[in-house]
């Protein structure tokens, strides 16, 4: 995916997890994101939605998780205004199909793509089942992934399908984790540890990821770096990428 700038920017953000811990913070949260997508529209070059936007999605054949129609709008304004915007699904809302592509003109990507400026080489995706380790979280992935799994699910009525997965969505570890995460030493961010093997075989100078909801700026290599989104429920951070560098921001403090 190769971009051209102009003096415009790039902005990628993730795990907005809108849905939890409950509707009231959730809305001022969507309230935030909202203010933030008008912040930047007057310079995007093209925006990331980096996985983990909703904390539960599933799309029926003739139906949507209801809530959270002002981001819808937001983003359909922009999209309405030529700005380009980009969605990569997380490990909770993996079950995005074509309502956003068709509705929204928003693309879906599911695996990390490679962006290319005439600077640099940028590596992005939303990071779950990436690295060592979490062999079980791996499993689960392909068997939700898996078209099986999707057509037994779709076979539960909404009320009852979405009901189970807002249950589901009140155990992850957004909903039960009453301070950020703490960062525990370079030895234990796998993903940190993932983007060193691939920077062995093949270079990126910035690698950029969502997931591990705590923001994060560490050295790959020698002129390599690992850049975490951080999430939207403690932090509100986000990243752009001007051409020249990637910058870790947070909005409204």
């Amino acid at each position: 995916m190769d971009v051209t700038l102009n003096g415009n920017r790039i902005y990628f953000a993730s795990d907005f997890h809108l849905g939890v811990p409950d509707a009231q913070s959730s809305l001022a949260r969507e309230k935030r994101i909202v203010r933030w997508l008008e912040h930047i529209r007057h310079d995007a070059h093209s925006i990331y939605l980096m996985g983990d936007i909703f904390d539960f999605w599933f799309e029926y054949n003739k139906a949507i998780p209801k809530g959270f129609i002002r981001l819808q709008g937001k983003l359909a304004e922009l999209r309405d205004a030529g700005i380009p915007v980009f969605f990569f699904t997380g490990n909770h809302d993996m079950w995005m199909f074509d309502y956003f592509p068709t509705e929204l003109g928003i693309p879906i990507y599911r695996k990390p793509v490679v962006i290319t400026s005439a600077t640099h080489k940028l590596m992005i995706g939303h990071g779950d089942g990436l690295g060592p380790g979490d062999h079980t979280y791996k499993l689960l992935k392909k068997f939700f992934n898996s078209t099986f799994c999707q057509w037994l699910f779709a076979r539960i009525h909404p009320n009852l399908g979405i009901a189970i997965a807002h249950y589901w969505s009140r155990k992850s570890r957004i909903s039960n984790t009453k301070r950020e995460e703490k960062f525990q030493g370079e030895e234990k961010e796998y993903l940190l540890a993932y983007c060193r093997e691939v920077e062995k075989t093949t270079h990126h100078d910035f690698y950029i990821f969502g997931h591990r909801h705590l923001p994060l700026d560490l050295p790959v290599g020698e002129q390599s770096r690992y850049i975490n989104l951080g999430e939207w429920v403690h932090f509100s951070t986000y990243a752009v990428y001007d051409g020249t560098n990637v910058e870790l921001k947070s909005f409204e403090g």
